[in-house]
């Protein structure tokens, strides 16, 4: 991410991420952000059950490790218990006025095949976009394609092929192969998103969660340098 210090930084909450990337051109998770367990379970029938519930807040940049992430919940009943759980892990009150974070209801989408992409800005070079292995193995992995702001149709192609994830792209144990085109037009979008908005620090898409031969952003960091 930026290499700014972390106190001159704010980010976006998750749902306001994601509505700033599907501007560029980012497919992203269907999704409605809500306030409180009813609007929670409207959103829910609407979006079409199973879904993903998540505390959504600027304060909330790190849900897994806060306990602000419900997966595959199957029903309202599921739906319900999990968004009281969430919200008293963020302090909501019921009927407070000014809660501290709202609730994220999510598509679950279906795909073991996970990717991330990115940019932050080295303080030489410039935007420096990137690609490579998402959900879990980034970290353990921590291998990426980068490249310099702005990208050309060759660049975004030659950086699916540059890391681990190209095992992943074809068709692979009876999956199909990855629609690439989506993939670079993430990484051009990133591109003209880095060179258009040069208050944006840092993006981190991931995981990129390839939903049948679709590539989808299921959760995204956008940090925005305030200065």
């Amino acid at each position: 991410m930026s290499r700014r210090p972390p106190h001159l930084l704010r980010a976006l909450d998750e749902f306001e991420a994601k509505r700033l990337l599907a501007a560029y051109g980012v497919p992203v998770v269907a999704e409605a952000r809500v306030e409180g367990v009813d609007a929670a379970a409207d959103a829910a029938r609407e979006i079409g059950y199973p879904v993903v519930l998540k505390g959504c807040g600027e304060a909330f940049a790190h849900k897994t490790e806060l306990g602000l992430v419900e997966l595959d919940l199957r029903n309202e009943t599921a739906l319900r218990e999990a968004a009281a759980r969430l919200e008293s892990r963020m302090g909501i009150r019921a009927g407070d006025a000014h809660p501290c974070g709202r609730l994220l209801v999510q598509r679950m989408a279906r795909g073991q095949r996970e990717f991330l992409a990115g940019f932050s800005r080295d303080p030489v070079y410039g935007p420096v976009v990137t690609f490579g292995l998402g959900g879990m193995l980034a970290e353990a992995l921590a291998e990426v394609a980068l490249r310099l702001a702005p990208l050309s149709q060759t660049d975004a192609h030659e950086m699916l092929g540059e890391s681990r994830a190209a095992a992943l792209l074809g068709p692979v144990r009876g999956w199909p192969a990855v629609d690439t085109g989506v993939l670079v037009r993430v990484l051009l979008a990133l591109s003209r998103l880095a060179l258009e908005r040069p208050d944006i620090a840092a993006v981190d898409i991931n995981p990129l969660v390839v939903d049948g031969a679709q590539p989808v952003a299921v959760d995204a960091l956008v940090l925005i340098d305030d200065r």
